[in-house]
C-alpha cells in the first residue's frame, strides 16, 4: 500500500508546494499528487498555479516519489490529446514517476475559460471518448480520431513517456465506476463511509474491471482538517470554505463562492469535514481507508495552518502506524 500526500493547488502558492512536495518525499511519502484547477474556490485566501508546469519543477526537486494529477479534466480546456502530451511530458522529465488522474471537472474551471459545463450525462459521454484519446496516445499511435465530440488528425506523442503512464479516473458512484473499470487502469474516490464506498463505488468498479480483464487499482482520499481547536481549524480551512457553498457546481467566480460561504455559520462547513487534533485524531481518519476500504493508495489530504510541520508530524507518527495496519490487514 502507497501513501500519497496532496497537493491542493486551491490553497498555496505553487512555490510553497513545490517546498511541500519536498518535504513529503523527506517524510517518507510514496507518491505526491496535485489538483489541478483554474481558479480556487475562494478569492482572498486561495491560489490557482497551473499544475503542469508545477510538476516540472517538482520532478527536478524529488528523486523518488511518484507524481501525478488528482485530478485533471480532459474534457473542455483541455483537450484529451494534450492532455496525453503534458502527461508524456512529465512521465520523462520524472524519469518515468508519472501517474495520472482524470476526472469529468468543475464549472468554477470551465464557465471561466468560456466553455459550458453541461450535465453530467454529456461530461460521461465525452470522458469515454477522452480516455480513448488519451490511452491511444499515449500507447504510440499515430491517431485520427472522430467521435461526437473530440476529432484529431494524425495526432501522435513525439515525445513519449518512458514507461507506461497509468491512468486513474475519479468516481464517485456507480455509473462512474463502471466506466473506470471499462477504460482506466485505477479508480480515485473520496471515502464519507466506506460501506457506502464500497457497495456504490469500488464494487461496481472491480466487476467492470474483471470483465475487461485489466488491472483493479484503488486510490481512497479523504478530507481532514487538522487543528488544535476550531478557531484553527476553521482558518486551516480558509481557502477550501467556498466547497462547501450553496450552488457551488454552477458558479464560475471564487468571489460568488466566498460570499456564499461567508453567510454559513462555520460551524456547518467545519461539520461537513473530518475535524482532527493531533496524530492519534490522523491514524484513526485514515484507518478505514486502510483497513475497511484496503486501497492500494491512500492520499492524505490535510487542511492546516502550517502544512510543513503536519508533513513532518505525519511522516514521524502516522505513516508507521498506517504502514503497520496495512500490513496486517493484508492477506
Amino acid at each position: 500500500m502507497k501513501f500519497a500526500w496532496l497537493c491542493s493547488h486551491e490553497s498555496y502558492q505553487p512555490e510553497m508546494l513545490v517546498e511541500q512536495a519536498a518535504a513529503a518525499e523527506d517524510a517518507g511519502f510514496d507518491v505526491v499528487l496535485a489538483s489541478d484547477h483554474f481558479h480556487p474556490w475562494v478569492d482572498d485566501t486561495s491560489a490557482a498555479g497551473f499544475v503542469w508546469s508545477w510538476l516540472g519543477m517538482v520532478a527536478a526537486r524529488t528523486d523518488r516519489v511518484q507524481l501525478g494529477t488528482c485530478v485533471t479534466c480532459p474534457l473542455f480546456h483541455y483537450h484529451p490529446g494534450l492532455v496525453a502530451q503534458m502527461a508524456a511530458t512529465a512521465d520523462r522529465l520524472s524519469g518515468g514517476r508519472m501517474l495520472l488522474g482524470l476526472g469529468t471537472g468543475e464549472a468554477i474551471n470551465e464557465r471561466s475559460l468560456g466553455f459550458p459545463f453541461p450535465g453530467y450525462g454529456e461530461r460521461h459521454a465525452r470522458m469515454a471518448e477522452a480516455l480513448e484519446i488519451i490511452r491511444r496516445l499515449l500507447d504510440g499511435e499515430k491517431l485520427t480520431y472522430q467521435g461526437t465530440y473530440y476529432r484529431t488528425e494524425t495526432a501522435r506523442l513525439y515525445s513519449p513517456p518512458v514507461h507506461p503512464v497509468p491512468m486513474l479516473m475519479a468516481a464517485g458512484g456507480p455509473k462512474s465506476a463502471t466506466l473506470a473499470g471499462q477504460q482506466a487502469d485505477g479508480i480515485i474516490t473520496s471515502v464519507k463511509t466506506p460501506e457506502d464506498t464500497i457497495s456504490k463505488v469500488i464494487e461496481p468498479y472491480r466487476r467492470s474491471a474483471q470483465q475487461r480483464g485489466g488491472s483493479q487499482s484503488v486510490l481512497a482520499t479523504r478530507w481532514t482538517v487538522l487543528g488544535h481547536d476550531n478557531d484553527e481549524a476553521w482558518l486551516a480551512l480558509s481557502s477550501m470554505r467556498g466547497l462547501r457553498a450553496p450552488g457551488r457546481l454552477e458558479v464560475a467566480d471564487p468571489a460568488e463562492l466566498r460570499a456564499r460561504a461567508d453567510t454559513m455559520d462555520p460551524a456547518e462547513v467545519l461539520g461537513s469535514y473530518t475535524i482532527v487534533r493531533d496524530a492519534a485524531g490522523l491514524i484513526g481518519a485514515y484507518q478505514p481507508l486502510v483497513t475497511d476500504i484496503g486501497a492500494d493508495m491512500v492520499s492524505i489530504q490535510v487542511a492546516s495552518a502550517d502544512p510543513l510541520s503536519a508533513i513532518r508530524l505525519i511522516g514521524k507518527e502516522v505513516l508507521p502506524q498506517l504502514r503497520s495496519l496495512a500490513a496486517a490487514a493484508a492477506p
